[in-house]
This record gives structure tokens, sequence and C-alpha cells, in this order.
């Protein structure tokens, strides 16, 4: 074989193995609401993408079965590094047949030189670098691949019915069942839907669906409860974890109704000790592990008449949290109320020289409305600009600011009531120094977790 081929092999060789290892990571990574978020986006969006939609469908495949998918391209990988440094080994052997200086013996010296390749290439380029890649962006790199990731999944698919018979579990041949009454043209697509979606619940654990720790907003065990009610009305939500020294110390959850009570009709013990923390009329709080399928903690919630629980990670932490729409969302999709509105999707000019711009308005495209050049390796929307600059989850009038514009949040929408408008002007100089959110302090968004010390 002439040194040409080998290093073409080689070379195909370590692109496939780094492509598959990139689908690993991002399909181990990957939820199913956000490929479904972004089948929505490319359907139903500002600008549809027909071929974004038919790579999003491939995705959601690829997600089914996230096991079985992962060992395939595993499969694939480990040929794909073995060929590649057989390539690379016998195209050393041929460029290099004798070892300069002639100090080594010759297969000892291709041996050498193959080991230091195979250990670079593949652990660095191969190994680390897409690996990270598709755990950082898993939604991107599955869309990008999903062509090839489809190619190999399908072809070890059929391989392995080929050499080993499969006989299928019980539960499986039910969900067979299940999903054909889900195709059946006898019922209206939303039917189809709602069975779909019922029968997915049973493979979606408690990770895929809660706030994550960074989007929580908590009060501390401290705050006095007349300060806990206005930051309840703020955020608009009726329940919030009450915590002690960190996120991962909770002392239980605070119900709006509880704060009300105990604020128009405050308990008199005679003893003057001032007004009442929020540790004092938190209910016990209810915690799941973050592995529980979505249907059993459903059935769980409804029975013990639990509206939320607190999510714990392997080490005993506070990854997230989940509330019962959260689950049903899962079964019968997004819930609004009628204090939503339509989202921005353009960046709106005020009369003031300002913009009201999207939350999820890259960083970049903002910059361009002001001539400025605005780049954060740390985020990349106009929300995660506002929210590092406040240093918490920004609320509905929280302002900061940055690189000489004032961001304030104008309005938070859906049941998550996340940030949906900020409005955007430059800072002259009679503004000074205002800029952060005062008299809220207890009202913060947690850190994520770095230190497995945490965790304890």
């Amino acid at each position: 074989m002439t040194a040409s081929l080998l290093a073409l092999a080689a070379l195909v060789g370590f692109v496939l193995a780094s492509v598959l290892s990139a689908g690993e990571a991002a399909l181990l990574r990957v939820t199913r609401s956000g490929l479904a978020d972004c089948l929505a986006d490319a359907e139903h969006g500002p600008d549809p993408d027909p071929r974004r939609a038919a790579r999003a469908r491939s995705a959601q495949a690829l997600v089914v079965e996230p096991t079985a998918t992962v060992a395939s391209f595993a499969l694939v990988r480990v040929t794909a590094e073995v060929v590649a440094i057989a390539a690379a080994t016998l195209l050393v052997q041929q460029v290099f047949p004798d070892p300069p200086g002639g100090n080594l013996v010759p297969e000892l010296f291709v041996m050498l030189v193959a080991l230091a390749a195979g250990l670079g290439v593949g652990v660095l380029f191969v190994r680390v670098s897409p690996r990270a890649l598709g755990f950082r962006r898993p939604v991107q790199v599955l869309l990008a691949l999903a062509p090839t990731l489809t190619v190999v999944s399908r072809g070890v698919a059929r391989l392995t019915r080929l050499s080993v018979p499969r006989v299928p579990p019980p539960e499986e041949g039910r969900r067979d069942v299940a999903y054909r009454v889900g195709e059946s043209e006898d019922l209206e697509e939303e039917d189809r839907e709602l069975v779909r979606s019922a029968i997915e619940l049973a493979d979606t654990i408690v990770r895929e669906v809660m706030v994550p720790r960074t989007d929580m907003i908590t009060v501390a065990a401290g705050t006095p409860l007349s300060k806990v009610l206005r930051l309840l009305l703020r955020s608009g939500f009726s329940r919030v974890p009450v915590v002690g020294r960190s996120v991962d110390d909770v002392v239980g959850v605070a119900y709006l109704k509880d704060v009300v009570a105990a604020v128009h009709w405050p308990v008199d013990d005679g003893e003057g000790t001032g007004p009442q923390p929020a540790a004092d009329i938190a209910r016990e709080a209810v915690f799941v592990p973050e592995s529980k399928p979505v249907d059993a903690l459903l059935r769980e919630m409804q029975s013990s008449a639990s509206h939320i629980a607190l999510v714990v990670d392997e080490y005993g932490g506070i990854a997230g949290l989940v509330t019962i729409e959260d689950l049903l969302e899962e079964l019968v999709g997004e819930l609004t109320d009628e204090h939503d509105t339509v989202p921005v999707q353009e960046p709106e000019e005020l009369a003031d020289g300002g913009y009201r711009v999207p939350a999820r308005m890259p960083v970049d495209e903002l910059g361009e409305l002001f001539d400025l050049r605005l780049d954060d390796d740390d985020v990349d929307t106009t929300g995660g600009l506002l929210a590092k600059a406040l240093g918490k989850v920004p609320l509905a009038g929280s302002a900061a600011e940055v690189s000489g514009l004032r961001l304030t949040a104008e309005r938070v929408e859906g049941r998550r009531k996340q940030l949906a408008t900020i409005l955007v002007r430059r800072v002259s100089p009679s503004d000074g120094d205002n800029g952060g959110e005062p008299g809220s302090p207890d009202l913060v968004g947690q850190p994520p977790k770095h230190e497995k010390e945490e965790h304890a």
C-alpha cells in the first residue's frame, strides 16, 4: 500500500473517531426538551428552516435509546482508532525505513513513533477536544453531526440484528403497541402526540426537566417575611426554597399564602423578638434523586399533594428543583397563563435612542446596535450579560451597567418567569453609578457547584 493511501486511511480514521467522540458526549448531555425546542424553532420560528428541522428530528431519533446508540458509536470509534493507528504505524515504517542515527532497532523506532502519534493525536484531537465541545454545546453538535451519526447508528443496528438474534423485553413490546396506536390515522394529531408523550414519560428522568441550580431563586433563612413577600411578588413565584449557609443547606420551602398570612396576621409572643424570619414559616422540603423517572415522580407528587421538590445529585448536593407543572409540560406541552404575551423576536428602537431587545439576543448583535464591540467568553446572550453583571438571576426592574450600556430587565414571562425583554440605552454622564438592585440581596440565583466539598 502506498504512503498516500496509508496517510488517507489514518486521517479518515482519526476524523471519524473525533466525530463519534463528540457525538457520544453530546448524546449523553443533551435533553429531549432542548431538542424539542430546537425543532419548534426550526418549524414555527420567525425564520423556518426545513433542513434544520430534519436534522432535529434525526437527533431526536438518536436519543430514543441513548445507551444503545452510544454503545454503537463507541464500537465504530474504537475500530476507527485502531485502523488509524495501524495505518500510521505502516506509514512511519515506509517513510523511515532506517531510524535516524542508526542507534535504534527499526521495529522499536517505528513502535515508539506510532505510540507517540497515537497518544498525541488520539488523546488530544479525538478524546479531549471533541468531547469537551460535545459537553459544552450538545444540541449544536448533534444537529451538525446528525446525518453521520444516524448512518453509524443504523449500520451497527443492522449488523447486530444479523449477527445476534434480539429478544425484546416485555415492556418494549407494550411500548411498540402504544406507538402504533399513536401513529394511527383514526386519532387526531393532538391525541397521537399525547400518546407519544405519555410513552416517553417513562424514559425521561428528572434531571432533563428540572430547573437547574444556576436558575434557582432562593430566600435566605433569616430574611424578614415582609421582604420575602415583596420578593415573591417581584419574581412571580408562589413557592421558593429557604436556604441556610448555601443552596445545599435547604431549610424548607416558603409558600406565598403562608407568608401573606404571617405578614397580615403576625403572631405576638410578647417577647419583642423583631420581624419573623422566613425559616419560621418554611414547610418541610421534598427531596428526589435526579435519576428518578418522571412518571414515577408525577404519581408520587400527586399522591402526596406536593407541588415542588428539590433535586439531589449523586453527591448529595442540590442540582435543581422540579415542580408538578414541569412534569405536566412534558406530557401536554408548554403551559401559559393570561399574563404571557407574544415574545419579542427583533430589537425595537425606543424614542430615547435606546432599544427593547429579547433576552436571548446574542451579545455581539447587541454591540452592533450601539456600534460597540461586546465580547464575553462566559455568556452568549444579553440576558446572560445582565445576570453576570448582577451576580444573580435578574428580575423585572433589575439593572446594571456594562461597557457603557445600561441594561434593565423589563419583563419576565412563562411559568418559570424567565426574562423575556431588556431595555438597553447608552449611559449618560448624569446617570451616575446606581446600577444593580438595591434592597433585594436575599433573592438570588445560586452559583454552580465547582468543588465536591459543597456536597457534604
